[in-house]
């Protein structure tokens, strides 16, 4: 057996860095000062497709960001091939900070929160007025999730002409939320997309509703040839077929003017991480008036000083109406 001496010179000696003879692992991180910058637009199965300029590429997190997760909207930075070649794949190797995020939890009771979208401006919270019937618990989440993450809320009832929506309008009149009424024969003619269209140029918005209100119908509408596109582009590259509302997916609108996210339809929109303290931001009328309410008040308590507040005349009744009603919906399901 051949022995080395303590000062060999021999230059076969291979040396291990440690025992288990791997690389030491280093704290410090590669800066990627040449990293492009891109748009998350949909995630498939670990695969992130990214809008880098004007092509379409597909990313995978890099392991430095750890449990860091990217999803739809974030701003992220890429190395690696760039080109959007067939079978290509680049390195997300940082997240930008986010300006607003759509969240939710599967329930209540679940104390794990999910990020469906970040960076969107606005939330389109789409309903029928029949066929199904519309769940105003539902829509109520919606707005408190909307409010609690910095966008700003948008309703889109469908189906007019099924039932009028005067009922539903004036439930949140006083929360003076923009709204579009469409039927389907306006949806058929184009009328109803252009009117829809209207509130959504130049702003990322982000579409949420419960399955059969018409939310998926009112995307493909607005953007019929970029969802073939894209998801085209994700087939190509992972090989296997997706229903498109099984992921949110980012649409850029014709000419530059803003951005539409399809997301999947929900059956529960879970409230678990709202701070009932944040829902107030949404409501400039009304939050002077906390400042003599006590420590940790939940705003719908003997002691609220809201109510004083809006007695003495500073506020519309109906305005704290409302607030209590969205904040009453964390505690209540989604059920009707």
């Amino acid at each position: 057996m051949r022995r080395y001496g303590k000062h060999t010179d021999e230059d076969d000696i291979r040396s291990r860095p440690n025992r288990k003879g791997n690389r030491p692992r280093t704290h410090i991180r590669p800066k990627h000062e040449d990293a492009a910058e891109g748009m998350v637009l949909t995630v498939d199965r670990g695969r992130l497709t990214c809008l880098v300029e004007d092509r379409v590429i597909t990313a995978m997190k890099a392991r430095e960001l750890g449990r860091k997760a990217a999803v739809v909207g974030d701003r992220v930075a890429i190395v690696g091939d760039l080109s959007g070649k067939k079978d290509t794949l680049a390195r997300i190797v940082r997240i930008a900070e986010r300006s607003s995020v759509l969240r939710r939890t599967a329930d209540d009771d679940d104390p794990y929160e999910r990020v469906v979208v970040a960076n969107a401006d606005q939330l389109a919270v789409v309903t029928a007025l029949a066929d199904p019937e519309p769940r105003p618990r539902l829509i109520d989440r919606c707005l408190v999730a909307a409010f609690d993450g910095g966008l700003e809320p948008l309703l889109v009832l469908t189906k007019s002409d099924l039932a009028p929506p005067d009922k539903l309008l004036e439930l949140y009149g006083a929360l003076d939320i923009p709204y579009v009424v469409t039927s389907r024969a306006e949806l058929e003619s184009g009328e109803a997309v252009e009117r829809v269209r209207e509130q959504l140029d130049g702003r990322i918005t982000a579409f949420v509703g419960h399955s059969g209100v018409g939310k998926t119908t009112l995307v493909n509408a607005l953007v019929p040839e970029e969802r073939r596109r894209i998801t085209g582009h994700v087939n190509a590259v992972t090989g296997r077929g997706r229903h498109t509302t099984t992921s949110a997916l980012a649409l850029p609108l014709a000419g530059d003017e803003g951005w539409v996210i399809d997301t999947p339809g929900v059956r529960s929109f879970g409230l678990a991480h709202v701070d009932p303290s944040r829902v107030i931001h949404a409501f400039p009328d009304l939050e002077p008036g906390t400042e003599g309410c006590p420590r940790a008040c939940s705003h719908d308590e003997p002691d609220c000083a809201l109510d004083a507040w809006v007695e003495e005349g500073h506020a519309d009744p109906a305005r704290l109406y409302s607030l209590r009603r969205l904040l009453a919906a964390r505690e209540r399901t989604d059920g009707d």
